[in-house]
Protein backbone atom coordinates (compact mmCIF):
# COMPACT_ATOMS: atom_id res chain seq x y z
CA UNK A 1 0.00 0.00 0.00
CA UNK A 2 1.32 3.47 -0.56
CA UNK A 3 1.50 6.69 0.78
CA UNK A 4 -1.36 7.76 -1.65
CA UNK A 5 -3.43 4.87 -1.25
CA UNK A 6 -3.92 4.87 2.34
CA UNK A 7 -6.35 7.74 2.40
CA UNK A 8 -8.64 6.18 0.24
CA UNK A 9 -8.26 2.83 1.51
CA UNK A 10 -9.21 4.72 4.93
CA UNK A 11 -12.32 7.12 3.52
CA UNK A 12 -13.48 3.12 1.74
CA UNK A 13 -13.78 1.79 5.07
CA UNK A 14 -15.18 4.70 6.60
CA UNK A 15 -17.77 5.08 4.01
CA UNK A 16 -18.45 1.05 4.91
CA UNK A 17 -18.70 1.40 8.35
CA UNK A 18 -21.44 4.26 7.90
CA UNK A 19 -23.38 2.20 5.22
CA UNK A 20 -23.52 -0.92 7.93
CA UNK A 21 -24.81 1.54 10.82
CA UNK A 22 -27.17 3.16 8.83
CA UNK A 23 -28.17 -0.27 7.54
CA UNK A 24 -28.60 -1.41 11.31
CA UNK A 25 -30.33 1.20 12.27
CA UNK A 26 -32.91 0.89 9.28
CA UNK A 27 -33.52 -2.77 9.67
CA UNK A 28 -34.59 -2.20 13.14
CA UNK A 29 -36.66 0.78 12.08
CA UNK A 30 -38.49 -1.58 9.54
CA UNK A 31 -38.77 -4.50 11.76
CA UNK A 32 -40.29 -2.25 13.82
CA UNK A 33 -42.64 -0.97 11.69
CA UNK A 34 -43.87 -4.81 10.77
CA UNK A 35 -44.08 -5.49 14.36
CA UNK A 36 -46.38 -2.87 14.71
CA UNK A 37 -48.67 -3.65 12.32
CA UNK A 38 -48.74 -7.21 13.55
CA UNK A 39 -49.39 -5.70 17.14
CA UNK A 40 -46.42 -6.82 18.27
CA UNK A 41 -47.48 -9.95 18.00
CA UNK A 42 -49.14 -9.77 21.55
CA UNK A 43 -52.29 -12.54 20.18
CA UNK A 44 -50.00 -14.97 19.39
CA UNK A 45 -47.98 -13.97 22.32
CA UNK A 46 -50.63 -13.97 24.77
CA UNK A 47 -50.79 -17.78 25.04
CA UNK A 48 -46.58 -17.93 24.89
CA UNK A 49 -46.37 -15.80 27.94
CA UNK A 50 -49.35 -16.81 29.78
CA UNK A 51 -50.63 -13.38 30.00
CA UNK A 52 -54.05 -14.81 30.59
CA UNK A 53 -53.10 -16.64 33.97
CA UNK A 54 -50.93 -13.28 35.27
CA UNK A 55 -53.94 -11.33 34.35
CA UNK A 56 -56.49 -13.38 36.51
CA UNK A 57 -54.15 -13.53 39.50
CA UNK A 58 -53.10 -9.70 39.46
CA UNK A 59 -56.31 -8.29 38.37
CA UNK A 60 -58.03 -8.71 41.40
CA UNK A 61 -55.32 -7.40 43.16
CA UNK A 62 -54.93 -3.59 41.76
CA UNK A 63 -55.03 -1.21 44.31
CA UNK A 64 -57.21 1.21 42.19
CA UNK A 65 -59.18 -0.68 39.33
CA UNK A 66 -61.75 -3.52 40.22
CA UNK A 67 -63.07 -6.03 37.40
CA UNK A 68 -60.06 -6.45 34.80
CA UNK A 69 -59.83 -9.78 35.37
CA UNK A 70 -63.28 -10.18 34.02
CA UNK A 71 -62.33 -8.75 30.39
CA UNK A 72 -62.04 -10.88 27.66
CA UNK A 73 -58.88 -12.16 25.91
CA UNK A 74 -60.77 -10.18 22.68
CA UNK A 75 -60.97 -7.12 25.10
CA UNK A 76 -57.35 -7.62 26.21
CA UNK A 77 -55.73 -7.85 22.96
CA UNK A 78 -57.76 -4.59 21.51
CA UNK A 79 -56.42 -2.43 24.61
CA UNK A 80 -53.14 -3.70 24.14
CA UNK A 81 -53.60 -2.79 20.59
CA UNK A 82 -54.83 0.52 21.28
CA UNK A 83 -52.45 1.49 23.88
CA UNK A 84 -49.72 0.50 20.40
CA UNK A 85 -51.36 2.92 18.46
CA UNK A 86 -51.73 5.45 20.77
CA UNK A 87 -48.19 5.44 21.66
CA UNK A 88 -47.36 5.87 17.81
CA UNK A 89 -49.27 8.94 17.40
CA UNK A 90 -47.82 11.25 20.34
CA UNK A 91 -50.28 9.11 22.75
CA UNK A 92 -53.59 10.83 22.05
CA UNK A 93 -56.63 8.94 23.04
CA UNK A 94 -55.05 7.17 25.76
CA UNK A 95 -56.96 8.56 28.72
CA UNK A 96 -60.45 7.59 26.77
CA UNK A 97 -59.25 3.97 26.83
CA UNK A 98 -62.07 2.20 28.85
CA UNK A 99 -62.25 -1.79 29.73
CA UNK A 100 -65.40 -3.58 29.85
CA UNK A 101 -65.90 -7.29 31.12
CA UNK A 102 -67.41 -9.97 29.11
CA UNK A 103 -70.93 -8.64 28.61
CA UNK A 104 -69.75 -5.22 27.65
CA UNK A 105 -70.41 -3.36 30.75
CA UNK A 106 -67.97 -0.76 31.31
CA UNK A 107 -65.84 -1.78 34.38
CA UNK A 108 -63.80 1.77 34.68
CA UNK A 109 -60.79 4.02 32.88
CA UNK A 110 -58.05 1.26 31.92
CA UNK A 111 -54.75 3.91 32.98
CA UNK A 112 -54.30 5.93 36.02
CA UNK A 113 -52.25 9.15 34.87
CA UNK A 114 -48.67 8.16 35.91
CA UNK A 115 -48.98 5.55 33.55
CA UNK A 116 -50.33 8.00 31.08
CA UNK A 117 -47.48 10.51 31.28
CA UNK A 118 -44.85 7.81 31.00
CA UNK A 119 -46.75 6.06 27.85
CA UNK A 120 -46.37 9.58 26.83
CA UNK A 121 -42.93 9.49 27.28
CA UNK A 122 -42.54 6.86 25.66
CA UNK A 123 -44.44 8.28 22.53
CA UNK A 124 -41.71 10.68 22.57
CA UNK A 125 -39.24 8.23 22.60
CA UNK A 126 -40.64 6.21 19.52
CA UNK A 127 -41.34 9.54 17.47
CA UNK A 128 -37.08 10.55 17.40
CA UNK A 129 -36.15 6.58 17.16
CA UNK A 130 -38.81 6.44 13.73
CA UNK A 131 -37.20 9.44 12.76
CA UNK A 132 -33.72 8.08 13.29
CA UNK A 133 -34.50 4.87 11.32
CA UNK A 134 -36.16 6.81 8.21
CA UNK A 135 -33.06 9.15 8.08
CA UNK A 136 -30.93 5.82 8.57
CA UNK A 137 -32.52 4.65 4.80
CA UNK A 138 -31.99 7.95 3.30
CA UNK A 139 -28.48 7.62 4.26
CA UNK A 140 -28.33 3.79 2.53
CA UNK A 141 -30.05 5.27 -0.65
CA UNK A 142 -28.04 8.16 -0.88
CA UNK A 143 -24.27 5.80 0.24
CA UNK A 144 -25.87 3.16 -2.76
CA UNK A 145 -25.91 6.30 -5.15
CA UNK A 146 -22.78 7.44 -4.17
CA UNK A 147 -20.89 4.34 -4.52
CA UNK A 148 -22.71 3.44 -7.74
CA UNK A 149 -21.81 6.87 -9.48
CA UNK A 150 -17.84 5.97 -8.34
CA UNK A 151 -17.99 2.63 -9.54
CA UNK A 152 -17.40 0.99 -6.32
CA UNK A 153 -17.65 -2.41 -4.99
CA UNK A 154 -18.66 -3.15 -1.43
CA UNK A 155 -17.84 -6.38 0.91
CA UNK A 156 -20.01 -8.61 0.26
CA UNK A 157 -22.96 -9.19 2.15
CA UNK A 158 -22.49 -12.04 4.39
CA UNK A 159 -18.88 -10.37 5.46
CA UNK A 160 -21.04 -7.25 6.45
CA UNK A 161 -23.15 -9.93 8.41
CA UNK A 162 -20.29 -11.44 10.03
CA UNK A 163 -19.52 -7.66 11.55
CA UNK A 164 -22.94 -7.62 12.75
CA UNK A 165 -23.15 -10.62 14.29
CA UNK A 166 -19.93 -10.08 16.04
CA UNK A 167 -21.05 -7.14 17.59
CA UNK A 168 -24.84 -8.46 18.04
CA UNK A 169 -22.82 -11.25 20.43
CA UNK A 170 -20.34 -8.77 22.52
CA UNK A 171 -23.71 -6.73 23.06
CA UNK A 172 -25.53 -9.88 23.93
CA UNK A 173 -22.93 -11.32 25.80
CA UNK A 174 -22.35 -8.16 28.20
CA UNK A 175 -26.43 -7.92 28.68
CA UNK A 176 -26.63 -11.24 30.16
CA UNK A 177 -23.36 -11.04 32.11
CA UNK A 178 -25.33 -7.60 33.58
CA UNK A 179 -28.66 -8.84 33.87
CA UNK A 180 -31.35 -8.50 31.20
CA UNK A 181 -33.92 -6.90 33.83
CA UNK A 182 -30.70 -4.62 35.60
CA UNK A 183 -30.55 -3.53 31.70
CA UNK A 184 -33.66 -3.15 30.73
CA UNK A 185 -34.32 -0.68 34.31
CA UNK A 186 -30.96 1.29 33.51
CA UNK A 187 -32.36 1.63 30.09
CA UNK A 188 -35.25 3.31 31.59
CA UNK A 189 -33.58 5.41 34.65
CA UNK A 190 -31.36 7.20 31.56
CA UNK A 191 -34.05 7.74 28.72
CA UNK A 192 -37.05 8.83 30.67
CA UNK A 193 -37.57 11.83 33.15
CA UNK A 194 -35.80 11.58 36.37
CA UNK A 195 -39.44 12.98 38.33
CA UNK A 196 -41.34 10.62 35.50
CA UNK A 197 -42.53 7.57 37.18
CA UNK A 198 -41.73 4.51 34.95
CA UNK A 199 -41.81 1.45 37.08
CA UNK A 200 -45.32 0.35 37.93
CA UNK A 201 -46.36 -2.47 40.42
CA UNK A 202 -48.61 -5.08 39.07
CA UNK A 203 -50.84 -3.95 41.71
CA UNK A 204 -51.02 -0.51 40.93
CA UNK A 205 -51.06 -1.00 36.77
CA UNK A 206 -53.62 -2.20 34.76
CA UNK A 207 -50.85 -1.54 31.97
CA UNK A 208 -48.21 -3.28 33.55
CA UNK A 209 -50.65 -6.23 34.02
CA UNK A 210 -52.20 -6.38 30.84
CA UNK A 211 -48.59 -6.51 29.40
CA UNK A 212 -46.72 -8.78 31.89
CA UNK A 213 -44.45 -6.58 31.76
CA UNK A 214 -41.58 -6.57 31.89
CA UNK A 215 -41.56 -10.44 30.46
CA UNK A 216 -43.51 -9.36 27.49
CA UNK A 217 -40.57 -7.19 26.24
CA UNK A 218 -38.58 -9.77 26.14
CA UNK A 219 -40.01 -12.03 23.33
CA UNK A 220 -41.11 -8.84 21.29
CA UNK A 221 -37.45 -7.71 21.73
CA UNK A 222 -36.36 -11.15 20.49
CA UNK A 223 -39.14 -11.29 17.53
CA UNK A 224 -37.64 -7.13 16.74
CA UNK A 225 -33.91 -8.69 16.31
CA UNK A 226 -34.57 -11.47 14.36
CA UNK A 227 -36.51 -9.55 12.06
CA UNK A 228 -33.94 -6.76 11.80
CA UNK A 229 -31.32 -9.27 11.07
CA UNK A 230 -33.77 -10.43 8.06
CA UNK A 231 -34.34 -6.86 6.68
CA UNK A 232 -29.70 -6.22 7.64
CA UNK A 233 -29.61 -9.37 5.10
CA UNK A 234 -31.72 -7.56 2.32
CA UNK A 235 -30.52 -4.15 2.45
CA UNK A 236 -26.80 -5.56 2.16
CA UNK A 237 -28.10 -7.88 -0.46
CA UNK A 238 -29.58 -5.14 -2.37
CA UNK A 239 -26.74 -2.49 -2.20
CA UNK A 240 -24.68 -5.51 -3.24
CA UNK A 241 -26.59 -5.92 -6.30
CA UNK A 242 -27.30 -2.17 -6.91
CA UNK A 243 -23.20 -1.38 -6.94
CA UNK A 244 -21.94 -4.94 -8.76
CA UNK A 245 -24.66 -3.69 -11.24
CA UNK A 246 -22.87 -0.42 -11.79
CA UNK A 247 -19.57 -1.89 -12.36
CA UNK A 248 -20.74 -4.32 -14.52
CA UNK A 249 -22.61 -1.78 -17.20
CA UNK A 250 -19.11 0.26 -17.08
CA UNK A 251 -16.91 -2.93 -17.77
CA UNK A 252 -19.89 -3.89 -20.60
Amino acid sequence: MTENTKPQVFAGRLQTALLVTASLLGALYLSWRFMAALDFLYPALYDIADIGAHIDEFGPQNRYKRGFEQTTRQEREMLFAAIATAVRDQGRGLEALIYKDADGREMGVLLRPPEIIHLRDVARLVRWLEIAGLLALAIVSFQIVLLRRRKRRLPRPGGMMARVAVAVGVITVVTVAIGPRDVFYAFHDWVFPEDNQWFFYYQDSLMSTLMKAPFLFGYIAVALAVLAMIFLWLIFWASDWATRRAIAQRIG
